[in-house]
C-alpha cells in the first residue's frame, strides 16, 4: 500500500520501536487537543500507518471502524476506545481475556 509516510519513520513506528496505541497517542497533544471530535481525528490521520506488530501495518481508520464514540473528553477515554477498538477488531494477536485466550505471541 502506498501509506502517506513511511510506517517505520519517524511519523510511525521509528525503527520498530513504537507500536499500535502508542503511535496513535503521539498524533494528540494531551493538553491541548481534548475533547477530541473521532471524526475530525480520522479524517486528518485516517490513512495514517499503524505498525501493529513486526508484520502488520494497517490504517489508522481501520482501528476506528470499532469505535462507536463521537467524542473523547480525555486521552485516557482515547485509549480505553482504541484498546477496546483493537481487541473487536481482532488486531492484537494477544489475547489474555479475549477471543483465544490461548494465543500469547506477545
Amino acid at each position: 500500500m502506498d501509506w502517506p509516510h513511511d510506517p517505520d519513520g519517524e511519523q510511525g513506528s521509528e525503527g520498530m520501536r513504537k507500536f499500535d496505541m502508542r503511535i496513535i497517542a503521539d498524533k494528540v497533544d494531551e493538553q491541548e487537543d481534548f475533547p477530541l471530535d473521532r471524526d475530525e481525528f480520522v479524517e486528518e490521520h485516517g490513512d495514517d500507518p499503524i505498525r501493529i506488530n513486526h508484520q502488520k501495518v494497517v490504517a489508522m481508520r481501520d482501528i476506528f471502524e470499532y469505535i462507536d464514540e463521537e467524542e473523547f473528553e480525555t486521552i485516557l477515554d482515547m485509549h480505553k476506545a482504541v484498546g477496546k477498538a483493537m481487541r473487536a477488531g481482532d488486531f492484537w494477536d494477544y489475547h489474555p481475556k479475549g477471543a483465544n485466550p490461548e494465543k500469547k505471541h506477545a
